[in-house]
């Protein structure tokens, strides 16, 4: 229920949904948690009365006492935003599937979810760019074609948030993004999903799913012409040799080539039926040869690597102790030393008693990125362990 509240009566753990009143002229950026009285205080300086927030999303343990611990308003605030995000992706995919049917069956595509959908994920994002970030490492390994598209809308709303693009050029964005890979439905399952490498002539019908894409998009009505361009243009290369256009370089505008990183990373880094993806420390590797080679913008790849970071949250790393970490929260001041929740020996092939670890003020640390199919663990699980409260 959506409640109007004055600024006294505003505690840590509301979720703001928009500004009520106001003297001033103040504005949010995204809708969001309280998760400090450093929040009200700012909202008190802008001259702010009162504000709407969403009671059913409010998180009423953060200020039942004074005496709440830090880590446990932590835990809740993770619990309740990762919560958020996996409801936004699982919509997503909901919609994504309804396209796919849409543009099989030859019908016009419905462009109002997409916007409905995509916006929410960039108020998420906004608001906490980790937690959507944290469920495109989950893949259902049969479901590749709809969550990638999602995927890569998320990611290059996140690297554009990054890089601190206008939010309205960022939601254009991310709806090329999402629709990107719409004509993939027009190729036979039989190349779209072999598990081996395709022939030179199955290639060649692999790559025409661009143009199935832009001839979809372009009878969308209420698309954005930079939603198209981007769209048009995940498979292009700086040297030329991309598809379908071949254009070089100067003709590659700055979107197009963050959508192909954006489009390559999450190739590199997803689970499919027939195979595993790369961990991100690899998957980085493989972007930063890409921009040697001239296929990839090598100062955008940079950048794109600094926004996801060395270790990205809820990717999964192995401790010096031989304890598997999931990554819980980054530290920009020394970025191999995230915070990290430990979870299972691979000494004794067994979970563990989660343990908390700010790895800045411990004697473990990381020696490498790991996927939990090395080790037969389910990245559900996983996940369920970080959403635990304690």
């Amino acid at each position: 229920m959506i409640v109007e509240k004055q600024l006294t009566e505003l505690n840590i753990g509301h979720y703001i949904t928009k500004i009520a009143q106001q003297s001033g002229h103040f504005s949010l950026s995204a809708p969001g948690h309280i998760k400090n009285d450093k929040v009200i205080n700012h909202l008190r300086n802008k001259k702010v009365i009162s504000v709407f927030i969403d009671e059913n999303k409010t998180i009423p343990n953060l200020y039942t006492t004074k005496t709440t611990n830090k880590k446990t308003k932590d835990r809740a605030i993770i619990k309740a935003e990762i919560k958020e995000a996996k409801v936004i992706f699982n919509e997503s995919k909901n919609i994504q599937r309804k396209l796919f049917a849409q543009a099989l069956s030859g019908m016009t595509v419905d462009l109002t979810p997409v916007i409905e959908v995509t916006n929410k994920s960039i108020d998420a994002i906004f608001n906490n760019p980790d937690s959507l970030a944290c469920m495109i490492n989950i893949r259902e390994r049969d479901e590749y074609l709809l969550e990638h598209s999602v995927a890569v809308s998320v990611y290059i709303a996140i690297f554009a948030h990054h890089l601190k693009i206008s939010k309205e050029i960022i939601q254009h964005l991310s709806v090329g993004a999402f629709l990107h890979d719409i004509g993939k439905i027009k190729i036979p399952d039989k190349i779209l999903n072999k598990p081996g490498k395709l022939t030179d002539e199955e290639f060649t019908i692999m790559k025409t799913h661009v143009n199935h894409s832009i001839n979809i998009i372009k009878d969308t009505p209420g698309i954005n012409k930079l939603s198209l361009e981007v769209a048009a243009l995940h498979h292009e290369k700086l040297n030329g040799e991309g598809y379908p256009f071949q254009i070089k370089e100067k003709d590659i505008c700055k979107y197009g080539r963050m959508i192909a990183i954006c489009d390559i990373f999450d190739a590199l880094t997803a689970n499919r039926v027939y195979k595993e993806g790369f961990t991100h420390n690899k998957s980085f590797s493989i972007l930063r040869t890409l921009a040697k080679n001239n296929h990839l913008d090598s100062t955008l790849v940079d950048q794109f690597i600094q926004c996801i970071g060395v270790f990205p949250i809820g990717s999964l790393v192995q401790l010096e102790s031989k304890k598997l970490a999931i990554v819980e929260q980054r530290n920009d001041n020394a970025p191999i030393k995230p915070k990290v929740r430990s979870f299972y020996s691979v000494n004794l092939n067994q979970y563990l008693d989660t343990q908390d670890i700010d790895l800045t003020d411990s004697d473990d640390f990381i020696v490498k990125s790991v996927r939990a199919e090395e080790f037969d663990l389910d990245m559900n699980t996983i996940i369920d362990m970080l959403l635990m409260e304690g």
